[in-house]
């Protein structure tokens, strides 16, 4: 029955906002009157009045109806609302003056009436709306749309403009089920005060008494500019209460500042490894993309995937998504029309490796810029098939770089990885090849050929996140392989964005080098998912040391002897000091690889690499290597 009747009051809303606008310009034309005549307002400006009342009535009716008053009364006020009801006034009383002077005349008319009458419509029209909110949040029960009693008893921690956003929206949200209790805030000025109704409880020391006294049952970290460090600290706190916890997204994933309360989600991991919102210099990156055509390979993997949404926002004249994957480029192709409707887009099934179908593609489309993804990157896997590590990473680097200049395409983007310095594994030696083909290239091209290294992408396809957060719902153990392996870890979305800003940056040649902040402990990132996951390290789920896994080493380096390092115009981009590359030389290389590789001859693909990169060193780490060999080599 409630229902019913809240869902006919909405229905026939208008018919009561109608009246109760004519009952309020009534009732301000008369008050204006009163107080001009100390509530005796003589019989012949009481004529007056009845006779101007007409006009006001209609004259204000408009004003509300031309600025979009007529609705919403019954559940929210903003300073927009206010703003608007002020214009709506002032134009209404401007056009009402004009009436009585030109029209019904100025004598007889005092000129004060004229004046209050204007105030005290909007303060009626305002105070009208404003009790109606408050009373609506405040006192009507939940059914009617007001507060939620008995829901979810909230605490925000953060007072600042974050948390009294999501405080504004969850009172106007009662069907979300939270009963806000205030805030938690380290600004001493703070305590005490009032916000959105609610009060200020004290600082982070007083968080567990607040909690257990206030009966809280959620906390929701309301700090967008929390990051790293000072997000682990907040996280620690309110998990010592015992007390269930959320979080807002950091401040470069906000749109245009705006907190709702749908961006409210659990604390991850990339909150706590404190990456810094990433500076692009969009000019310089739509300079080189806008209205180009634009291809990127392996487009459905996972840097592929977000190199593709990045360029799509840059407008490009059409973007060419080649992967050798069909189901999973047949949804990034999706995605992407259904996020840009207008965008042009091709999705080909293509290998790498297969230059007939690469060369093919490059000169049917003519691609102008050219970002290159496609990779094989699981070290322990390719450490059992060097001859595929070879195919994909050096030959199929080979034939897209060769398809780029033989058809005039301006930029080439190579992403490569850290595991090309030093390599100690066959994937990061294959890599190593691949960078020194580019360069060797883009001596004698016109193509802008570019390679951009960084190391590991938290959350990508095969990445220990996605694991860990597997073994943790099985209930554990955590397999780690080491407890002194340590890693360089960026966001999917910081690492695409950077690509296509030393995209930018290049003349050809350079190895660009990402800043990869700190590096990580593999053993205190597992620890770490644990907690967050509610469970105890040790106690609830074990964290179990396997052992190096073949190729595989203790820390990761971003320079190989002899490049050193320059800064660039982006904080957080490098570059790497060329080093000379007869191009001629790798060349033979490759294609020697490229023959071995087709004859799955293993050891001679070992020589011919160790060769090439002389910095490749093998490391067995106590293990046997069971590398697939051909039938006649048993």
């Amino acid at each position: 029955m409630i229902d019913l009747m809240r869902d006919f009051v909405l229905r026939h809303r208008i018919w009561l906002i109608w009246p109760f606008k004519v009952l309020i310009i009534t009732g301000a034309f008369g008050a204006a009157y009163l107080i001009r005549f100390d509530f005796v307002i003589p019989s012949a400006h009481l004529q007056t009045f009845f006779n101007l009342l007409p006009a006001i009535l209609v004259i204000k009716l408009l004003g509300f109806w031309y600025f979009g008053l007529t609705h919403g009364w019954w559940r929210y006020v903003s300073i927009a609302d206010v703003i608007d009801l002020a214009k709506a006034n002032l134009a209404g009383s401007a056009v009402f003056l004009l009436y009585v002077v030109f029209v019904h005349g100025i004598k007889g008319v005092p000129r004060s009436v004229l004046v209050l009458d204007g105030i005290f419509c909007f303060l009626l029209s305002g105070g009208v709306r404003v009790l109606t909110r408050a009373f609506r949040e405040n006192y009507l029960p939940k059914p009617f749309g007001g507060k939620a009693n008995g829901g979810k008893r909230t605490l925000i921690f953060g007072a600042g403009q974050g948390g009294q956003m999501i405080a504004r929206e969850i009172r106007q949200n009662p069907s979300l089920g939270l009963e806000l209790v205030g805030f938690i805030d380290d600004h001493s000025d703070k305590h005490g005060q009032r916000f959105q109704g609610l009060p200020v409880l004290g600082g982070h020391d007083r968080l567990t008494e607040v909690c257990v006294t206030q009966r809280i049952e959620e906390i929701i970290i309301a700090i967008p500019s929390a990051r790293g460090s000072r997000l682990r600290k907040l996280v620690e706190l309110c998990r010592g209460t015992g007390v269930q916890f959320k979080t807002l997204p950091g401040v470069s994933d906000l749109i245009d500042g705006r907190v709702t309360v749908q961006q409210i989600r659990p604390v991850d991991l990339e909150d706590l490894l404190g990456r810094e919102p990433v500076k692009l210099d969009r000019d310089g990156i739509r300079a080189y993309l806008e209205g180009k055509r634009v291809l990127v390979t392996g487009a459905a993997g996972s840097i592929g995937s977000e190199l593709c949404r990045q360029v799509a926002n840059f407008r490009p004249e059409k973007l060419i998504l080649l992967d050798n994957s069909e189901s999973p480029l047949f949804q990034i192709e999706r995605e992407l029309l259904g996020a840009h409707p207008d965008l042009s887009l091709a999705a080909i099934i293509g290998d790498v490796r297969d230059r007939a179908r690469i060369e093919g593609v490059f000169n049917y489309f003519r691609p102008q810029v050219v970002f290159h993804a496609a990779a094989y990157k699981h070290v322990p896997m390719m450490e059992l098939n060097p001859a595929e590590a070879v195919n994909n990473n050096v030959h199929g680097t080979q034939v897209v770089a060769d398809a780029a200049v033989k058809c005039g395409a301006e930029y080439m983007v190579m992403v490569s990885t850290d595991k090309a310095v030093n390599p100690t594994n066959v994937m990061g030696a294959s890599k190593r090849a691949a960078e020194l083909y580019v360069q060797g290239l883009a001596m004698s091209s016109r193509t802008h050929f570019v390679t951009v290294r960084f190391g590991n992408v938290l959350g990508s396809a095969g990445s220990v996140i996605p694991i860990f957060r597997e073994q943790i719902l099985r209930g554990g153990p955590v397999t780690v392989t080491h407890p002194e392996v340590t890693r360089f870890f960026m966001t999917i979305p910081e690492a695409a964005q950077l690509v296509l800003q030393a995209g930018s940056m290049g003349q050809g040649g350079e190895i660009f080098l990402l800043d990869m902040g700190e590096p990580v402990k593999i053993a205190d990132l597992a620890a770490e998912l644990i907690r967050l996951s509610g469970h105890e390290p040790g106690r609830d789920i074990e964290i179990a040391y396997t052992g190096l896994r073949p190729g595989e080493k203790l820390y990761e380096e971003l320079l190989i002897a002899g490049e050193g390092v320059q800064p660039t115009r982006h904080e957080k981009i490098r570059i790497a000091r060329s080093v000379p590359v007869d191009y001629n030389v790798v060349a033979a290389q490759c294609e020697d690889l490229y023959q071995a590789a087709r004859a799955i001859d293993i050891p001679r693909v070992l020589t011919l690499l160790r060769t090439m990169v002389p910095e490749y060193q093998p490391a067995d780490n106590g293990k046997p290597r069971a590398y697939l060999m051909p039938a006649s080599q048993d």
